[in-house]
């Protein structure tokens, strides 16, 4: 008898519905699994056999030939257990198939049938609704994510008798619902840190309200302990809200690769990632013989840190700069290719030396050599792509001992929301949404200077010898710091503050 049954792959942020075919032929003996399964899938056999064996059922000893069709794409990972057991029982008859067919069946078995959870859920329960399915079947630690989409029913079980009983016998599965927009709302605003815990570092903190509301990259160069990582990691809570969009593109990647919790649902804060400096060029922009998305995928619509950026190995900084200017990563394969989205607030902090201090400190025990090539682990096209540079100076001690709270992050917030709103008004007719994206063509269109701006603007790239990009960069920063101001035009001081976050290229850096 032939049953046909269905599960589902991913590839890249997508995925595509796999037809399992199971026919059991009298005429032999054997198991014959076809279709491009990697080992995970082929290892499956064992899985199965003792997880029937151990709920009172098993695999017939007839010739069973199991085709995963479409049969030219490679499928991996263990999560079609749950599928390829249903399809063999129901081709065996040792269970009723009515119905099997509106269903997307996906888990992985444990030997007494229990299920473990599964990965990219999410773009699964998606393609499962596009192509009208009734609805998906699911480990039970998976359902909440899969419950976000609407219109589609979603049943989690915690051991596979309940599946064989739920077609065999007509028994209820418990449905998961769930009210995503509530969910949403009653998260967004949940924050582990604040502003307002930051002692000191009033320009720094500027610097990051400009950085917050034009989705600028910025670099923090200071001396160790002087508040750079706890600035950085306080950032998600003034950016904007996800919007409902945003979280589910968000929550897609995670799913896919697999860093969604037991029993987590929709993320609905921006992500924060700070991978250690020891990270390849494939863990940072992803992946690998079978791909799979990397940190600065992870980091897409939230924040991505590199802690003392200039330890990072050079190839690894470099392979940035292609997706800090197109948003996106396409990972090319012989077979296919998949295209990840990578649109991410890059913050990176550093010392200014190896010994950790400025050059004119009197603690810098640094050589001039060693300052050299220090500061050229970082390429000049790679910090032609970061919009500010800011100095990060030693808090004092009447800073740190004083009792007065800083400003909050929800009055910061409230700021950068406001200047967003602008930047979503002027660009509702474009592609774009806020001014670290603009093009030159948009420079041209909204950041027109008067003559103060524009003679101030001709002597900073003279004496500093700046490059076009940077001249760029500055016209998008002056943009955002009269969007703060709400000021219809860019002004003299928006430039000058602008210019004043290009530490590195002023000559006080050029050791």
């Amino acid at each position: 008898m032939l049953v046909k049954i269905y599960g589902s792959a991913i590839y890249g942020v997508a995925a595509q519905t796999i037809t399992i075919e199971v026919n059991i032929d009298t005429g032999g003996v054997g198991y014959h699994l076809v279709g491009l399964p990697d080992n995970a899938i082929k290892e499956s056999s064992y899985r199965i056999s003792a997880a029937l064996k151990n709920v009172g059922y098993k695999i017939p000893g007839k010739k069973i030939t199991i085709n995963m069709a479409p049969a030219d794409l490679r499928k991996e990972g263990s999560a079609y257990d749950l599928s390829i057991a249903i399809g063999i029982l129901a081709a065996s008859d040792q269970i009723l198939a009515q119905n099997i067919q509106d269903y997307i069946i996906m888990g992985e078995l444990s030997l007494d049938g229990s299920l473990q959870p599964i990965k990219g859920v999410l773009p699964i329960a998606i393609q499962a609704r596009e192509e009208g399915y009734k609805g998906i079947i699911l480990p039970k630690q998976n359902t909440r994510e899969a419950a976000i989409v609407n219109n589609l029913d979603v049943y989690g079980i915690e051991n596979i008798k309940e599946v064989i009983d739920f077609f065999n016998e007509g028994k209820v599965l418990e449905k998961t619902v769930l009210d995503t927009r509530k969910e949403f709302q009653d998260k967004i605003n949940q924050f582990p840190f604040d502003f307002s815990e930051v002692k000191g570092q009033e320009a720094a903190k500027r610097a990051m309200e400009v950085a917050a509301a034009g989705g600028h990259n910025i670099i923090l160069i200071g001396p160790p302990g002087s508040g750079k990582t706890m600035l950085a990691k306080r950032v998600p809570s003034i950016l904007p809200p996800l919007t409902l969009k945003e979280a589910l593109e968000t929550t897609k990647i995670h799913s896919v690769a697999g860093k969604m919790g037991a029993e987590a649902s929709l993320m609905t804060v921006r992500p924060f990632r700070s991978p250690h400096h020891t990270i390849s060029d494939v863990a940072l922009v992803g992946g690998g013989s079978y791909p799979q998305p990397g940190e600065i995928s992870l980091a897409h619509n939230g924040v991505l840190f590199l802690d003392e950026m200039p330890e990072f190995k050079r190839t690894v900084l470099e392979v940035m700069r292609q997706p800090l200017e197109d948003r996106e990563v396409t990972i090319s394969r012989a077979r296919f290719t998949v295209n990840y989205p990578s649109s991410f607030m890059l913050i990176a902090s550093m010392n200014p030396s190896p010994s950790g201090f400025f050059p004119d400190d009197p603690n810098n025990t640094s050589s001039v050599f060693e300052m050299q090539r220090y500061m050229n682990k970082l390429s000049g096209p790679l910090l032609d792509r970061i919009d500010i540079h800011i100095e990060v100076q030693k808090v004092e001690f009447e800073q740190l001992a004083e009792k007065r709270k800083g400003e909050r992050s929800e009055e910061i917030r409230q700021r950068v929301l406001r200047a967003r709103e602008i930047q979503n008004k002027r660009y509702q007719d474009l592609k774009i949404s806020y001014n670290a994206q603009m093009s030159s063509k948009e420079l041209e269109q909204f950041c027109e200077l008067d003559e103060v701006s524009f003679g101030l603007i001709k002597m900073a790239m003279e004496k500093l010898n700046l490059s076009a990009r940077a001249y760029d960069r500055i016209l998008k920063v002056a943009r955002t710091i009269a969007d703060l101001e709400v000021s219809e035009n860019i002004l003299s001081h928006h430039i000058s503050e602008a210019i004043q976050y290009r530490s590195l290229d002023r000559e006080f850096w050029n050791i």
